[in-house]
């Protein structure tokens, strides 16, 4: 089950979510581009996820939703 969704084309790769993340499961990832050139952030063990939204809270982009 997804819990943390990022809308690429609205992340511009800031890190926030990163650093934010206590599990640390959230990073910038190196392989895609979104329409704007940047990278995106992306969850990489949902499983782990908690959905404490402390990622989506912190995005100032507001590129994050979490499912619960």
């Amino acid at each position: 089950m997804i819990k943390m969704n990022v809308i690429s084309e609205r992340c511009k790769g800031c890190g926030l979510c990163t650093t934010a993340c206590p599990k640390k499961i959230v990073h910038i990832q190196k392989d895609k581009r979104n329409k704007k050139g940047y990278f995106y952030a992306e969850c990489i063990d949902q499983d782990a996820c908690i959905s404490c939204a402390m990622c989506a809270t912190i995005c100032p982009d507001c590129a994050i939703i979490i499912e619960k």
